[in-house]
């Protein structure tokens, strides 16, 4: 049994659950409109370019959680995933996922976005193991700070090696799929990386190591 680790956002779907949680708050005037998209787009920009600062972004990301009990959080979030989440479900994604199964592969999801966001999109997929960055938790709400260390660059590598130390496996025969550059550290890591849908910056990085990619959109 090998481990077939996946990242979430432009990976396993189309887009980026991360900023579009972030339209989707400025859609429905659950925040302030002008100031959190502009804000939202510049981390935005700043992932990209490899320059986000990751515990700056998830404060912002998680202070609107911050502001609500749990079960107004559930209803926004199940509203989430019919209007902005199943639209960008990839088939390719979901196929490849079950080609994992099939084989006795144990899969799961290692994803900088928060897992309040992330993790009922993993189960989508059938992905019960998520590995993401937590939000701290006190008396049952949201505090809008960071718990432990960010799934984000070496921060993946980090918790994924917890997880592993844990659960008593290895990275022998492992996979791990991504399109972000930002992902570098753990792609090095695995037996068999995989770049899917690649930023301009890791393909070129994919081509001088012969690693392959692939798309899994339309």
């Amino acid at each position: 049994m090998a481990l077939a680790i996946f990242d979430l956002d432009n990976t396993l779907i189309s887009s980026d659950s991360d900023f579009l949680w972030g339209d989707f708050l400025v859609r429905k005037g659950y925040v302030d409109g002008a100031t959190f998209a502009a804000t939202n787009a510049k981390f935005y920009e700043e992932y990209k370019a490899g320059t986000l600062d990751i515990y700056a972004y998830q404060r912002f990301a998680l202070e609107p959680l911050s502001q609500q009990n749990m079960a107004t959080l559930a209803q926004w979030h199940a509203e989430f995933m019919a209007e902005f989440i199943e639209p960008i479900v990839l088939p390719k994604a979901l196929a490849l996922v079950e080609e994992h199964k099939k084989k006795g592969d144990e899969v799961m999801i290692i994803t900088a976005t928060n897992t309040f966001i992330t993790r009922p999109i993993g189960l989508r997929y059938g992905i019960e193991t998520l590995l993401g960055t937590e939000g701290k938790i006190q008396d049952g709400r949201y505090t809008g700070e960071v718990a432990g260390i960010p799934t984000f660059r070496e921060g993946k590598v980090t918790r994924l090696n917890e997880w592993l130390a844990k659960e008593q496996k290895s990275l022998a025969g492992s996979y791990f799929y991504s399109d972000s550059h930002n992902d570098l550290p753990l792609l090095k890591l695995v037996d068999h990386p995989v770049v899917v849908d690649g930023d301009a910056t890791l393909i070129a990085y994919a081509k001088e190591h012969d690693w392959p990619c692939i798309s899994l959109r339309n």
